[in-house]
């Protein structure tokens, strides 16, 4: 499926008045960029995977991102059957208390890329079922790849 037929089978999935929720770009790549808001994250990322014209079976790859202003994940999907590849970012600009919804009861790969951006970015998962430090002890202070983490024993200084 091309990406313009990929963006017109998932902008039928909602509604009109949740149309506002995705914005599509291709941003000079190959793949159909998606940007969803938090709260239609779980909704879109089960359809893309449930849906038999999409089946998006496989997460590749699930980062954490700063992007300044705003924190998020960016999850990079391919469909081993139909041969196609997807990219869905969430942000919240909700830097205190980042709270996304858990993708680990799609793609169980995603348990253990979830805990490390929960490690290195603070951002918590909603109905993660072992949320927890993946990499720093427990004890550890901050979030070390977040560009306003200072660490002055290291030398990190913004």
């Amino acid at each position: 499926m091309t990406n313009e037929g990929l963006q017109k089978c998932i902008n039928g999935w909602f509604p009109e008045q949740e149309a506002g929720a995705l914005e599509f770009t291709e941003e000079g790549s190959q793949f159909l960029n998606i940007t969803v808001q938090p709260g239609q994250l779980h909704q879109l990322m089960w359809q893309l995977k449930s849906d038999s014209e999409t089946h998006f079976d496989y997460l590749f790859c699930l980062s954490g991102v700063d992007w300044g202003e705003e924190l998020g994940v960016v999850y990079h999907l391919e469909s081993t059957t139909h041969r196609h590849i997807a990219v869905v970012k969430v942000k919240t600009g909700d830097r205190e208390h980042p709270v996304l919804d858990s993708v680990c009861d799609i793609w169980a790969t995603a348990e253990f890329h979830e805990r490390e951006v929960f490690d290195f970015f603070g951002i918590t998962f909603n109905n993660h079922p072992n949320l927890k430090r993946l990499f720093l002890t427990e004890d550890w202070v901050g979030f070390p790849l977040r560009k306003d983490y200072e660490d002055e024993v290291n030398m990190i200084i913004k």
